[in-house]
């Protein structure tokens, strides 16, 4: 596996807090975003890209100022929170590639999609520490993933070009038909897959779905290597993902890239309301997950 160049580690330093470990903020949802502020699918649809922008920069200063740095769209929040002084000068900012929602294949296969002209160059213009992808895999369908690797490996050739950080995610799913019983019996190895898969296209950081299993958390520390790896929320409850957290951390996971768990509950059309529950809701909770890397991550 390929090893960070000194510009891609400079990036990965900035996004990491104090102590080595990534410690990101991601608000780069916008469809979700919007299911969580307005009940109904009109009224969702009226939630504008500007207010949604109004909210990841609340979520910016509130909570990013605590961690290493923040994830967000290209389309809501950039280049405002550089521009508008909303992100403190110590934060990184990684911008994420990938577009709302996917495509369908007839075979029921997840096709993802990037937002359009998002270039590692265009990341570097709007004041990018670096870059996130986000694609679908099925790891044990080798067909489902031929669109998905195609476009990560694009990806990160351009980034490579560019000389600049890059993050790779990857989600998994359930197939049509697929029985929920099996679907997450499987999910370990499809996370452990996944990973490999990743891995072999060249990514150089990793944020992921937790693995399942303390011994599936190993495993992808042992195939990674040098390639730091985080673990992503996916939306579940705080207490949830504080056990998820504790789980990876001690067994080789680099740190935490989380977004729902830390604020879905917390935003609001009225900004006022945002504010006050980010301050006294949201950042005990980041403060409770960096007290379970401290006890855990060793740089």
């Amino acid at each position: 596996m390929p090893a960070m160049t000194t510009a891609e580690r400079r990036g990965y330093q900035q996004i990491c807090g104090d102590d080595g470990a990534m410690m990101v903020i991601a608000c780069d949802q916008r469809g979700g975003m919007r299911t969580l502020l307005a009940k109904t699918p009109e009224a969702q649809a009226a939630i504008s890209n500007d207010v949604l922008g109004l909210t990841k920069m609340d979520i910016t200063a509130y909570l990013a100022r605590h961690a290493g740095c923040v994830l967000v769209d290209p389309i809501c929040a950039v280049p405002g929170l550089v521009d508008q002084g909303v992100l403190h000068r110590s934060t990184g900012l990684l911008i994420g590639l990938d577009a709302s929602g996917f495509d369908l294949t007839p075979e029921g296969y997840r096709i993802s999609n990037m937002v359009q002209g998002i270039t590692a160059r265009r990341v570097r213009e709007l004041g990018g520490t670096g870059a996130k992808i986000m694609i679908y895999l099925r790891s044990d369908t080798p067909a489902a993933n031929t669109a998905n690797m195609a476009t990560l490996r694009d990806v990160i050739a351009d980034f490579a070009a560019e000389d600049l950080l890059l993050v790779v995610e990857f989600l998994t799913y359930a197939l049509p038909g697929e029985a929920p019983e099996a679907y997450a019996a499987n999910i370990p190895e499809l996370i452990e897959g996944g990973s490999k898969l990743c891995l072999d296209a060249g990514s150089k950081v990793l944020k992921i779905p937790y693995p399942g299993t303390p011994q599936a958390c190993a495993n992808i520390t042992a195939m990674c290597g040098d390639v730091p790896w985080a673990v992503l929320s996916a939306g579940v409850d705080h207490a949830t993902f504080l056990g998820q957290v504790e789980t990876s951390m001690a067994n080789g996971a680099s740190g935490v890239i989380a977004g729902r768990s830390l604020w879905k509950d917390c935003i609001s059309l009225d900004r006022a309301v945002t504010k006050e529950r980010l301050e006294t809701v949201a950042v005990p909770r980041l403060r409770e997950i960096q007290a379970v890397i401290a006890r855990h991550f060793k740089g």
